[in-house]
């Protein structure tokens, strides 16, 4: 298991939000998307104003001994630094620890079919290496247009939490395309990055909740429509999964299931012929079969 060997980790990365990626990733891209993990602590947020006056350095030098003394919760080590600041708010320490340190969470946190606590410890003490010298913003967004290209750097900074990417995307310029949108946005690309035609078939697809296909750009509209949007962003945070019919989101399913049973809820979100029905059908048991091989597979169909 990659987790447990210590070759992936699960950290906060692009929007502040936990991302599962190799042990490298996690040196090089933390110091890039530094910036966007501490948007959310800014001094006029309200945890920023509970922190007010509060020595950031040494409160983060604190954190990272008593983490890697053992892995702690966020709500853990909030405790344990307000015994040191007392009358200071918990929660705000704990999420100061969590923004100006690359926290890990430690399995059984994360792993195939078993989950656990999300206790943390420092990257850097997991892992046995330092975080990457010097940020490089040129090379992750480079990484983001291969597999999101073509985009604009909005669609980038939608992506990454991450401001002020043109200046680097102007000066990647000469090592990139560029093409203009359909309503005249400039959009960038690598050179070598596959382009089939516009009357290449496009398979039926399943997205997990909160993929990053749904969230790669800021234009989404270029994957589905404002009223399909709504029903897949809901109100309440979540992002449903997403079925794609002819590369375009146009149902949304959920899928439930043990080492012997996998089952699927699957919800049309626009009109479907008989055959969109039966290629979903398909590929959703496809899935299932993954998921719980030898198993019992069940889907069901919302109207």
């Amino acid at each position: 298991m990659l987790l447990e060997s210590r070759r992936a980790v699960r950290l906060a990365l692009q929007r502040s939000t936990v991302h599962l990626v190799t042990a490298e990733d996690a040196l090089a891209l933390r110091p890039v998307l530094q910036p966007a993990v501490a948007r959310g602590l800014t001094p006029g947020s309200p945890y920023g104003r509970a922190l007010a006056g509060v020595d950031r350095e040494l409160l983060a030098r604190r954190a990272r001994e008593l983490v890697e003394e053992r892995p702690l919760t966020t709500a853990e080590l909030g405790a344990a630094l307000v015994r040191e600041l007392p009358g200071r708010d918990p929660t705000a320490l704990g999420m100061a620890a969590r923004v100006d340190l690359a926290l890990v969470q430690v399995p059984p946190r994360g792993l195939w079919g078993r989950s656990g606590r999300s206790a943390c410890t420092s990257a850097e003490h997991w892992l046995g290496r330092p975080m990457a010298a010097e940020p490089d913003p040129d090379g992750l967004v480079l990484r983001y247009l291969a597999a999101f290209g073509p985009a604009t750097p909005a669609d980038m900074q939608a992506w990454s939490g991450l401001t002020r990417l043109a200046a680097v995307f102007e000066r990647l310029r000469p090592r990139l395309c560029t093409w203009t949108s359909e309503d005249g946005a400039e959009l960038f690309d690598v050179p070598d990055a596959p382009r089939p035609p516009g009357d290449t078939p496009a398979p039926v697809r399943l997205l997990a909740e909160w993929d990053s296909v749904l969230l790669g750009h800021r234009d989404r509209s270029r994957i589905m429509d404002e009223d399909v949007r709504r029903q897949v962003f809901t109100e309440n945070g979540i992002i449903r999964g997403g079925v794609l019919l002819d590369g375009f989101v146009q149902g949304a399913w959920k899928v439930r299931w043990t080492p012997s049973t996998a089952g699927a809820e699957v919800e049309p979100l626009s009109a479907w012929s008989r055959d969109d029905r039966a290629a979903v059908d398909t590929e959703v048991r496809r899935a299932l079969g993954w998921l719980a091989p030898g198993g019992r597979h069940t889907v069901q169909w919302s109207a």
